[in-house]
C-alpha cells in the first residue's frame, strides 16, 4: 500500500502516514460494520483519501488540490522497468546512489520491510533517537531532490544493486531473529518477501555472481525454519535441530545456486561466502558430520572481504568446533571493545566459559546475553542454559 501511494503522491511521508491513518480507521471501524469484502481495496482508497485530504489542509495553492485529485484517478503511473513490481520500484527508490548506504539500508528496512525504528537501530547497533532522524532526513532528501519513483534502466541496474541487496539480506535476518519487542521469534513474512524480491532481482539481473547468493543463502537459512523453535517457543539450535523438518526442496535450489557460482570460476562476493557456508552445514546428515575445517577456511576467505567484527565473531565460533574452546574465547575477548553490546557476542562467549568449565564467568555473560536479546525463543534458550549452568554448579539446589 505504502508503495503504491508513493506512485501516486510522490512523497514518502504522505504514503507512511496514510497507510497508517487507513489502518487506523479500520481498526475503529470494522469491529462495528464488519469486514469489508475486499479489505485491501478498502484500506487503499480509504489511504488515498486520507492523503488527498492531508495535501488539501497543508496547500493553499489551488495547483496543489489538483494534483491530488488527479493523483486520486487510476492512472496507470509510470511504465516499470524488466519487471514492473511496486516494492521493487519503492526498495531502488530508497537505495538511490544520491543517499549514503547506510541511509539507504534504513529507509528501505522502514519502508518497504515495515520494521519499527527501534528494530532498524538494533540491526545498526546505533541509538534509536539517531536511527530516526537519519531515516527523516532521507525522505525529505528524495523529496527535495525529486528522486523518481522507478526501477532503473538495464544499464544502470549493477551499480544499484549493492544497496538493494544489503536491504534485502537484514530484511531477511529480521524475518529470521525478530527483535521486536512482542513480535513472533520468526517472522515468515519478512523471511518470504525478502526471498521473492531477490527472486525478481536475479530475474533482472540473472548473471550477477552476488544477487545469486544472497538467494542461495536466503533459501538455505529459510529451509531451516521449521527446525528453529520448539513447540514450547525456544530456540533449537542448529546442532539440535531435526534435520528431516528441513525443507529439501529448498536446499536443493540453494546447492545448486551455489554451484553454478563456484562453476563460473569468478571470485566470490561476501553473499556468495556465506552461501557457500551455510550449504556446508545443509550438507551434514548429522551435526556431528559438518566439516568444520571448510567452514573455517569459508571464513577466513570471508575475513579478506569483511573485516567486520561480527564475521570476526562467527568465526571465533567455527573455530571452537575445530580447535576447542580456548582457542576460540581468546579470539572473541579481543572483539570485546566493539562487541560488548551485541547479545550474539555475550552468548557465544558464555557457551565457550561453559564449555571451559568456568560457571561464574559463563553464568554472568549469559545474563548479559539475556539482558540484550530482543527475540523471546531465543531468551528461553539462554535462560534454559544459564539455569542448566546453576544447576550443574550447584546441584544441592534440587534436592
Amino acid at each position: 500500500m505504502v508503495a503504491g501511494l508513493t506512485r501516486k503522491f510522490g512523497d514518502l511521508d504522505v504514503a507512511e502516514e496514510a497507510a497508517a491513518e487507513a489502518f487506523a480507521t479500520a481498526v475503529q471501524r470494522w469491529p462495528a460494520d464488519g469486514v469489508p469484502p475486499n479489505p485491501g481495496a478498502w484500506l487503499t482508497t480509504t489511504a488515498t483519501r486520507k492523503a488527498i485530504d492531508r495535501i488539501r489542509r497543508e496547500s493553499k495553492r489551488a495547483d496543489k488540490q489538483r494534483e491530488a485529485w488527479m493523483a486520486s484517478a487510476d492512472d496507470p503511473g509510470e511504465p516499470g522497468g524488466a519487471i514492473d513490481d511496486e516494492r521493487l520500484r519503492l526498495i531502488f527508490t530508497c537505495c538511490h546512489p544520491a543517499l549514503a548506504m547506510e541511509t539507504r539500508v534504513a529507509l528501505t528496512l522502514r519502508m518497504v520491510g515495515g520494521l519499527t525504528v527501534p528494530e532498524i537501530a538494533r540491526a545498526f547497533l546505533v541509538q534509536e533517537a539517531a536511527m530516526g532522524q537519519r531515516i527523516t532526513r532521507a525522505k525529505a532528501k528524495i523529496k527535495a531532490a525529486r528522486i523518481p519513483y522507478r526501477v532503473p534502466a538495464a544499464g544502470d541496474l549493477p551499480g544499484r544493486v549493492s544497496g538493494v541487496l544489503a536491504v534485502l539480506f537484514l530484511v531477511f535476518n529480521e524475518g529470521y531473529l525478530a527483535t521486536g519487542p512482542g513480535t513472533d521469534p520468526v517472522r515468515p513474512d519478512l523471511t518470504a518477501e525478502a526471498v521473492r524480491l531477490a527472486r525478481l532481482i536475479r530475474a533482472l539481473l540473472p548473471d550477477d555472481g552476488e544477487v545469486a547468493g544472497l538467494l542461495a543463502l536466503m533459501l538455505l537459512t529459510e529451509a531451516r525454519r521449521a527446525a528453529r523453535v520448539s513447540a514450547g517457543g525456544e530456540l533449537v539450535t542448529l546442532a539440535e535441530q531435526d534435520r528431516g523438518a528441513w525443507d529439501a526442496a529448498l536446499i536443493v535450489e540453494g546447492h545448486r545456486l551455489v554451484r553454478e557460482r563456484l562453476a563460473a570460476g569468478v571470485a566470490p562476493g561476501r553473499y556468495q561466502i556465506l552461501a557457500a557456508i551455510n550449504a556446508v552445514h545443509t550438507s551434514a546428515r548429522d551435526a556431528r558430520d559438518t566439516d568444520w575445517s571448510q567452514i573455517v577456511a569459508l571464513y577466513d576467505q570471508l575475513v579478506r572481504l569483511d573485516p567486520s567484527p561480527i564475521v570476526a565473531l562467527n568465526r571465533a565460533v567455527a573455530v571452537a568446533e575445530l580447535d576447542g574452546p580456548e582457542v576460540a574465547l581468546a579470539a572473541v575477548d579481543r572483539l570485546e571493545q566493539r562487541l560488548a553490546g551485541y547479545h550474539a557476542y555475550q552468548a557465544a562467549r558464555a557457551d565457550l566459559l561453559r564449555r571451559l568449565g568456568r560457571s561464574r564467568e559463563a553464568r554472568a555473560a549469559y545474563d548479559r546475553a539475556i539482558e540484550l536479546a530482543g527475540n523471546t525463543a531465543e531468551t528461553a534458550y539462554l535462560t534454559r542454559r544459564r539455569d542448566q549452568l546453576a544447576v550443574a554448579a550447584e546441584p544441592w539446589k534440587t534436592v
